[in-house]
């Protein structure tokens, strides 16, 4: 086993590994344990109870952070040249279609989130062997394809996220960043886990909420009492 560095000590030290904390003494104590010169990332991890393979228990869904991520997300919209002006100004990054199509085919993928409209999907699905497995694919249940392309652009803009249960059961999801106060990530992480909540399949048995966990980068994960969300 590798040697652990005395800042990674000094943050184990400060977490029970025994313990579940209610979601706002793991908010501070995230911020406690964030060691790295940056302003990282924090992270929140679901287990859920279900079976990710029928499609009747897939969770997914979008969330609007109520502080926003902290993140200044890189949006493309693929449109026709007469919603153009509408994608710019509401603060797309990249507009455009051929062009950025014919980029994208070529490997360009620079960014975190592409909205398109229903006219045009036929074309953007052919970059679907591209786009899906980097999680950039548009979808209607997302929001990402739309005719209204200003509203997407501004929620996403605004800390709109979408999550998806991926083949273990779990969700991860980016919710703040190390230098927001405690209450605001407990905000987030609340949004968030109150959203999978909602969505919770009929065809789920069991636990639903297995586990949470939150963490920044490179910051050990701390454990979140499920209880003290559902209740």
């Amino acid at each position: 086993m590798g040697r652990i560095s005395k800042k990674r000590k000094e943050a184990l030290a400060k977490i029970d590994s025994s313990k579940a904390y209610t979601l706002a003494e793991a908010c501070n104590l995230v911020k406690e344990v964030s060691t790295t010169k940056f302003d990282a990332s924090v992270d929140v991890c679901i287990r859920l109870g279900v079976d990710p393979r029928k499609a009747n228990q897939m969770v997914r869904g979008t969330v609007a952070m109520p502080h926003g991520t902290g993140k200044d997300m890189k949006v493309l919209v693929l449109c026709t040249p007469d919603k153009e002006d509408e994608a710019k100004a509401a603060g797309a990054d990249h507009v455009g279609l051929d062009d950025y199509i014919t980029k994208i085919k070529g490997g360009w993928t620079d960014i975190d989130v592409i909205i398109t409209m229903p006219a045009v999907m036929g074309k953007v699905g052919a970059l679907g062997r591209i786009l899906g497995p980097r999680g950039l694919m548009p979808n209607p249940k997302t929001g990402t394809v739309t005719m209204d392309i200003a509203k997407a652009v501004t929620d996403v803009k605004a800390g709109k996220i979408d999550f998806k249960v991926d083949k273990y059961g779990i969700v991860h999801a980016m919710v703040a960043k190390s230098s927001f106060e405690g209450n605001k990530i407990e905000d987030n992480a609340k949004e968030l886990l109150q959203s999978i909540i909602k969505l919770k399949p009929s065809s789920a048995k069991g636990t639903y909420i297995k586990s949470i966990y939150i963490s920044s980068t490179m910051s050990p994960s701390i454990q979140i009492d499920a209880n003290s969300i559902i209740a």
